[in-house]
């Protein structure tokens, strides 16, 4: 098996995107600060505040750098697959697991703050959702286009080397995709052969 094959299957590339985001995340030192509102074990507060490092913000350069880092591992399954289709669900089930498990965990642990954050932290996360399902169809349809672009101009190249490949017996004018020693029709020595191969 390829390894670009390893890389195309959805699930080796969600476990790549997330643990990028983690790097990311630990390399910058980010943290959002949360305030769980009852006793919650040490174990919980740890899966919580680490899931909230993905998509919680409070000021302005949390919002930038929420926004980038998405934006920067969703690029990985746009040029791997080069379809919108399976980059931008591949994007989407990147997304939704840490949110959906956020969300899950945070209205049973801290059930005050999830309730009076929750409309703006649901906006955010939404908004976010759709710049990244946006994005990955409009990188994949752009890329996909560049890449259709060179195809045709290396089919094109290739039709200009085979036509000047192409040579006429001088004796009974059969053609030939190439440049033979010797015509199969007449059987005359092509001599000429020489003057254009060099």
């Amino acid at each position: 098996m390829k390894i670009i094959e390893v890389f195309r299957n959805r699930l080796v590339l969600i476990i790549i995107q997330t643990l990028i985001l983690n790097l990311i995340v630990l390399f910058f030192g980010y943290k959002f600060n949360l305030n769980f509102d009852i006793e919650t074990g040490s174990e919980q507060k740890v899966i919580i505040q680490f899931l909230a490092n993905y998509v919680f913000f409070d000021m302005l350069p949390g919002l930038f750098f929420i926004y980038l880092i998405w934006i920067l591992v969703s690029l990985i399954p746009i040029f791997i697959y080069n379809d919108f289709k399976k980059s931008y669900t591949t994007n989407l089930l990147t997304f939704f697991f840490p949110n959906f498990f956020l969300y899950v965990f945070l209205s049973r642990y801290s059930p005050v703050y999830f309730d009076s954050k929750f409309s703006f932290h649901f906006m955010h996360t939404i908004i976010l959702g759709i710049v990244l399902v946006s994005l990955s169809i409009g990188l994949s349809l752009v890329l996909k286009k560049i890449l259709q672009s060179k195809i045709k101009d290396q089919i094109e190249e290739l039709h200009i080397i085979a036509s000047k490949s192409k040579y006429a017996c001088p004796k009974c004018g059969v053609e030939f995709d190439s440049f033979p020693k010797f015509c199969y029709n007449c059987n005359t020595e092509l001599k000429i052969i020489e003057d254009n191969q060099e």
